[in-house]
């Protein structure tokens, strides 16, 4: 009676940890991304009063620099939150532009957020392509007689011009 006693016991110790340890991998997570903005270093950074030089001993280095216009440069800082094996989604993100003039004092500082991210959907059912609309039958049947031919340079409904090089 005694070591029955222990063995339920022994069970349900075991069936609770197995609870917890299933219960602890569906924990939210929160992840950070990028830059750590401190929020009195960067309201330091006055336009008119810094220059390149002053902005990288403040900032440090940007997350990147403009691609068309290097005279910008930008911190970005992302926050997410993740539940369980989802996807991560953004919950707070600041991106912070240094504009500088061309020679290189600061113009502008301007700062965003998550009010400009757009959401997009890159999958999608199917994928445009261009060209000719062949079936399967086509596809397998499509080049009997032609290869192998006499080697002429005739145009074609493929090659319109009947070249075979470049």
């Amino acid at each position: 009676m005694i070591a029955i006693g222990r063995c339920k016991r022994a069970t349900l110790a075991c069936a609770s940890l197995a609870v917890l340890a299933g219960v602890s991998g569906c924990a939210r997570t929160r992840g950070h991304q990028g830059y750590v903005m401190d929020n009195a270093l960067v309201a330091s950074v006055q336009p008119g009063v810094d220059n390149r030089a002053s902005v990288l001993k403040t900032l440090g280095d940007p997350s990147f620099a403009g691609e068309f216009d290097s005279a910008t440069w930008y911190y970005v800082s992302r926050t997410t939150r993740q539940f369980s094996f989802g996807l991560p989604k953004p919950i707070n993100e600041t991106v912070l532009a240094v504009h500088f003039d061309p020679r290189g004092d600061v113009s502008g500082v301007e700062r965003t957020g998550l009010e400009r991210v757009v959401p997009i959907s890159p999958v999608g059912e199917t994928t445009p392509t261009l060209g000719r609309k062949r079936g399967l039958v086509q596809e397998l049947f499509g080049n009997i007689g032609s290869v192998g031919g006499s080697g002429t340079n005739a145009p074609t409904a493929d090659n319109p011009n009947g070249r075979t090089g470049p």
